[in-house]
């Protein structure tokens, strides 16, 4: 298959009872990159050619995004839980050989990655975050200010299938308003063609919109579950973790999100950037300058 990120190749792989659409390129260590809502692998569209001078870069699209298979959710939102697409990674890495990588997520794909460090510590070497705090102290700092900003929190988790109704009446308009509003610039400026026009695609497809409201219903209820039950018992991220936020994005708006961090594990560092929430779009230079010397061990 194809690539439609420059100089990578393109494989359908499967994994804990799905079908993953995985991009690789580069060689060394493993480094696995994990988009957010409402993206795919196109958001890595102005780093990964740069981290894959360095690394193994894999870049799946998680279940229910871009070309990966979308599978019907359950009734307890399991399905789309991030302990879940946890396990699908997890199953990638073992059906690509890897006993342990590097991961940097941002957005839906970070909350998937520190799960991940979580529930498998032996598999991650150093944990990447961009752009979010963990889900349950997320929904804990909410006031009327982040209720408005991060709306989309309560209107995605609404039961099926109200929210899939409205937003499929104009779906690319209501794809465009999200992208847009959560940028520092309030427009669609920062977003290459060829990834806009993937988010476009993807906005049009009622199996995406289902998987992306099932994705914020476990958020939710399963995934808070899970999080403040590791809370309760005492669970550290073991890995080293760097943690960049946007000056003016929804973690900054919690008061201290590096603070928030360091209640999940013992080695963060951290950084704010001037962009909004997609960094890697918006401010691809300040990704770089954070984990390219992180994920090499120069900090």
């Amino acid at each position: 298959m194809t690539s439609d990120l420059p100089d990578f190749t393109c494989e359908r792989i499967a994994t804990n009872g799905i079908t993953l659409s995985v991009h690789r390129a580069g060689r060394g260590a493993p480094l696995i990159l994990l988009h957010g809502y409402p993206q795919n692998h196109m958001c890595w569209l102005n780093v990964a050619p740069a981290l894959a001078e360095r690394f193994h870069v894999i870049v799946p699209d998680l279940r229910g995004y871009g070309d990966s298979d979308a599978p019907p959710d359950d009734v307890a939102h399991n399905v789309y839980s991030k302990r879940e697409m946890a396990r699908d990674i997890t199953g990638l890495m073992d059906a690509l050989g890897i006993g342990r990588a590097h991961l940097l997520g941002h957005d839906r794909g970070a909350r998937v990655a520190y799960r991940l460090a979580l529930d498998a510590p032996e598999r991650v070497d150093r944990l990447g975050i961009i752009e979010i705090v963990p889900t349950g102290d997320f929904w804990a700092a909410w006031n009327a200010d982040l209720a408005l900003r991060a709306y989309h929190w309560t209107f995605l988790a609404q039961p099926a299938p109200w929210p899939e109704r409205m937003i499929g009446a104009d779906p690319v308009g209501y794809v465009e308003h999200t992208l847009a509003s959560w940028t520092l610039a309030k427009s669609l400026a920062a977003f290459p063609p060829a990834a806009l026009a993937a988010y476009r695609r993807q906005a049009a497809d009622p199996a995406r919109i289902a998987a992306m409201c099932a994705d914020y219903r476990a958020g939710a209820t399963t995934d808070r579950r899970i999080d403040e039950a590791d809370r309760a018992a005492g669970g550290r991220i073991a890995a080293p973790v760097m943690f960049l936020w946007a000056e003016t994005g929804f973690p900054a708006r919690t008061g201290r999100p590096a603070e928030i961090w360091r209640a999940w594990a013992d080695d963060v560092r951290g950084a704010a950037c001037r962009s909004g929430h997609f960094a890697m779009e918006e401010n691809p230079s300040a990704v770089l300058d954070s984990f390219l010397p992180f994920f090499e061990g120069q900090v």
